[in-house]
C-alpha cells in the first residue's frame, strides 16, 4: 500500500534541476536507501517529502493523515530542557500536554488552578489516547541508553543525534525521513540505531555514506544521478552491480550516438548537390541529436586522490610498554596498554566517544607522555594528521591558500603543480578555488583537508574519522589509495565497512582503559567476541594439566639480559645507516656513479634490512621470556 505517490516531480533552487521529472512511490513499512553523489539533490528531495519546499512541477500525492518525522543533519538550535522534554515536544500537541502534565504532577503540593490543569490534561490525554507517546518514547530512550533527566544542552554531539531519533519515533510515524542518521555516533549507538530502526513500525526513507548501515537497513535503493531518480528492488550489493552495467551500457550508447551524430553532420556539410537533394526529414533529425547531444548531463566527475609517501622510515613506529594515562590523576583513560607497531601497520581504533582514542593515538605518536610505564618511538618519522574537527584548516583563507600555503603551485612527487589544477582533482573547480573555506559544505571540507594532506609527503598518517561527510564513491577511491600507500596508517573510525576494508588490526577499548589489539577488522574483532561467549574456556582442575609455577618457566641468562639492554641501541644504528641508504638511492645523481657502486649500495641495503629484521626476531623473542610466555 502506498503512502506516497510522485508523479513527474520536479525540484531545485532556481539553476538546473536537481530532481527532474522523478516518479516513484514509497510504500508501508518499506526500508528505502537515497544514494547519490554529494550536491545531487538527495536533501533538496527530503525537503520537498517532508513540506519545507515547494516542488516545481509535477504531482506528490500523501496518504491521507499521513504522520511524517524527520531526523536532520543538523541539530536545531531551539531545542532545550531535559531530554525526556525534548522527545516528548517532538510528538506534536499530545506530546506537549505530556510534558506539560509531567512536570506538573511532579510535585507534591498543587493549588487549586494546578489542580484543574492537571484534571483537564488527564482527560485530553486519555482521550486522545495520548499516554502510548509516553511509552514510546521511554522504550527508545531505553534502547539508546539515554538519561532521561539530563540536560539536552549538555550533551555531546552523538548524544543530541540519539536523543533527536528517539523524538521522531516518539509520535508513531508512518514514515520516518532520516539525513545521516549515523554521523558523530560511535559503533556501538549505529548498532543500537540499527536495532532500533529495525523494530519500528514505520516506513524509512533514509540518506547515509555508512554501507554497513546501509546494507543492514535498506530493502530498496533509490538513486538520484543527474537528477533522474531510479528505483532497484534489490540489496546494496546487487545494486552496486546493476549500476556499473548501466553506466557501462550508457557509454556504449553515447559513443554509438556521437559517431552517428559525426556522420550527420559530414553528410549536411557535403557538396552542393548534395544540399540540394538533401532530405529535409533527415535535416530535422540532425538538428533534433544536436538538442539530444547539447542537454546530455555527463557523470560527475570522480576525486583522484593521490598520496605523496616520504621516506620510509624506521622498521619500528613505536613500542609502548606497561603504558597507562589519567588526567589530573583521575581515572585512567589507558590502563596498562603493551604494544609494539611496525612500519606499514595498518591500526584501527575503535570505542565509545569519549572513551579515550584520541588520547591513545597521542601516546602512539610521542604526542603526551605516559603517567606511567614507557613509550620509544622509531625515527624518520613524517607524520600527516586528519583530524575530524578540521582544525587544520584556515576557515578565513582561500582553497589555494589552505592547499599551498599562500603560493601558487604545490611540489607534487618532485614535479612542480599548479594548486587550482591540483584541486581539480579534489572536485574543486577553478572558480572556487579563491573562496573561502567557510563558505565549503562539511564534504567539501572534509575534501580540502585530505587534498592539504595529500599534498605533503609522510610515511605515517593518521586519520581521525576522515569518512564523515564524503559520498560512497570517495571513500571508495581513499580506499583504494590507503591500500597503495606504503606508510603506517592509524585510523581512528565509526565507520564499519571503512575499517574492515583498510586495517590489519583493530584496537578496541573494552572498558576501564583496558585496550585489547585484534587481527583484522571490526568484523573479525565481533566474531572473535562472539567466539569467545560461544565456546568459553573450561575450567582446568586437573593437576597435570595445571600451568607450571613462575619458578619452572625459563628465565633470561646473564648474558641474554646483556644482550636485551644493547638491542634498541644496536636497531637505532642500523635504522640510522638505512635511513642513510635510502637518501642516497633517492639522490637522482646517484645514478650517474659506476655499475659497480650502485650494486654495492643496493647489497648493502638488503643486508641493512635483514640484520635489523633478525635484530627485532630477537628482540621479539627475548622480550617473551622475559614476560614468562615463552
Amino acid at each position: 500500500m502506498s503512502i506516497i505517490v510522485a508523479k513527474d516531480l520536479d525540484a531545485g533552487y532556481g539553476g538546473p534541476l536537481l530532481v527532474n521529472k522523478a516518479g516513484f512511490a514509497i510504500e508501508k513499512g518499506e526500508r528505502l536507501a537515497l544514494m547519490g553523489r554529494n550536491g545531487c539533490g538527495k536533501t533538496t528531495l527530503l525537503n520537498v517529502l517532508r513540506g519545507e519546499l515547494e516542488p516545481l512541477g509535477g504531482e506528490l500525492n500523501f496518504q491521507k493523515g499521513l504522520n511524517i518525522s524527520s531526523l536532520e543533519q543538523e541539530v536545531p538550535a531551539s531545542l532545550e530542557g531535559s531530554i525526556f522534554d525534548v522527545i516528548l515536544k517532538g510528538a506534536g500537541p499530545e506530546g506537549e500536554k505530556l510534558s506539560r502534565f509531567l512536570h506538573l504532577s511532579a510535585s507534591t503540593e498543587h493549588n487549586e488552578e494546578e489542580t484543574e490543569v492537571l484534571h483537564r490534561l488527564t482527560e485530553e490525554i486519555d482521550s486522545a489516547g495520548g499516554w502510548k507517546i509516553q511509552t514510546q518514547a521511554e522504550a527508545a530512550a531505553s534502547k539508546l541508553e539515554l538519561p532521561l533527566q539530563s540536560s539536552f544542552s549538555s550533551l555531546s554531539a552523538g548524544m543530541k543525534r540519539k536523543v533527536l531519533l528517539a523524538r521522531a519515533l516518539a509520535g508513531s510515524p508512518d514514515l520516518l525521513l532520516l539525513d545521516e542518521p549515523t554521523n558523530h555516533l560511535d559503533i556501538d549507538s549505529i548498532r543500537k540505531v540499527e536495532e532500533l530502526l529495525l523494530s519500528s513500525q514505520a516506513a524509512l526513507l533514509f540518506i547515509t555514506h555508512d554501507r554497513a548501515f546501509l546494507r543492514r537497513l535498506a530493502t530498496r535503493i533509490l538513486e538520484l544521478d543527474r537528477g533522474i531518480l531510479r528505483s532497484y528492488e534489490c540489496s546494496y550489493d546487487e545494486y552496486l552491480a546493476r549500476k556499473k552495467q548501466l553506466l557501462d551500457a550508457e557509454q556504449i550508447h553515447q559513443k554509438q550516438f556521437d559517431k552517428k551524430l559525426a556522420e550527420e553532420e559530414a553528410w549536411i556539410r557535403r557538396g552542393i548537390q548534395g544540399r540540394r537533394t538533401r532530405n529535409e526529414g533527415r535535416v530535422r533529425e540532425l538538428q533534433k541529436m544536436r538538442e539530444e547531444r547539447r542537454e546530455r548531463t555527463s557523470p560527475e566527475g570522480s576525486a583522484k586522490l593521490n598520496l605523496q609517501q616520504a621516506e620510509a622510515s624506521g622498521m619500528l613506529v613505536s613500542d609502548l610498554k606497561n603504558v597507562s594515562f589519567s588526567y589530573d590523576g583521575k581515572t585512567n583513560i589507558v590502563t596498562d596498554f603493551t604494544a609494539k607497531f611496525f612500519r606499514g601497520d595498518r591500526i584501527g581504533i575503535a570505542g565509545e566517544n569519549g572513551v579515550g582514542k584520541s588520547t591513545l593515538l597521542k601516546l602512539i605518536l610521542g604526542e603526551l607522555e605516559p603517567s606511567s610505564g614507557r613509550v620509544r618511538r622509531g625515527t624518520n618519522q613524517k607524520v600527516a594528521y586528519f583530524d575530524q574537527l578540521h582544525n587544520k584548516l584556515d576557515y578565513g583563507k582561500t582553497l589555494v591558500e589552505n592547499v599551498a600555503d599562500g603560493f601558487m603551485n604545490i611540489n607534487f612527487g618532485g614535479t612542480s603543480r599548479n594548486a587550482v589544477g591540483y584541486l581539480k582533482d579534489f572536485l574543486f573547480p577553478s572558480y572556487r578555488a579563491k573562496s573561502l573555506v567557510s563558505a565549503l559544505s562539511g564534504g567539501e571540507r572534509t575534501r580540502l583537508l585530505l587534498a592539504k594532506l595529500f599534498a605533503k609527503p609522510s610515511n605515517i598518517l593518521v586519520l581521525d574519522e576522515p569518512t564523515n561527510n564524503l559520498d560512497i564513491e570517495t571513500i571508495e577511491l581513499l580506499e583504494e589509495q590507503l591500500a597503495q600507500y606504503q606508510g603506517t596508517i592509524f585510523i581512528v573510525s565509526h565507520d564499519r565497512a571503512f575499517l574492515n576494508n583498510v586495517v590489519t588490526s583493530t584496537l578496541v577499548f573494552e572498558g576501564g582503559g583496558k585496550v585489547r589489539e585484534y587481527v583484522g577488522g571490526y568484523d573479525d574483532y565481533i566474531r572473535e567476541k562472539l567466539n569467545a561467549i560461544k565456546s568459553p574456556k573450561p575450567a582446568n582442575n586437573h593437576p597435570k594439566q595445571q600451568k607450571k609455577p613462575a619458578g619452572n618457566q625459563r628465565k633470561l641468562s646473564y648474558h641474554e639480559k646483556k644482550e636485551l639492554e644493547k638491542l634498541p641501541e644496536e636497531i637505532e644504528t642500523l635504522e640510522d645507516n638505512l635511513s642513510s641508504i635510502h637518501k642516497d638511492l633517492a639522490d637522482p645523481d646517484f645514478y650517474k656513479k659506476n655499475p659497480e657502486q650502485i650494486a654495492k649500495t643496493n647489497a648493502q641495503l638488503k643486508d641493512v634490512e635483514n640484520q635489523l629484521n633478525e635484530k627485532y626476531a630477537r628482540w621479539e623473542t627475548l622480550e617473551q621470556i622475559k614476560e614468562g610466555k615463552a
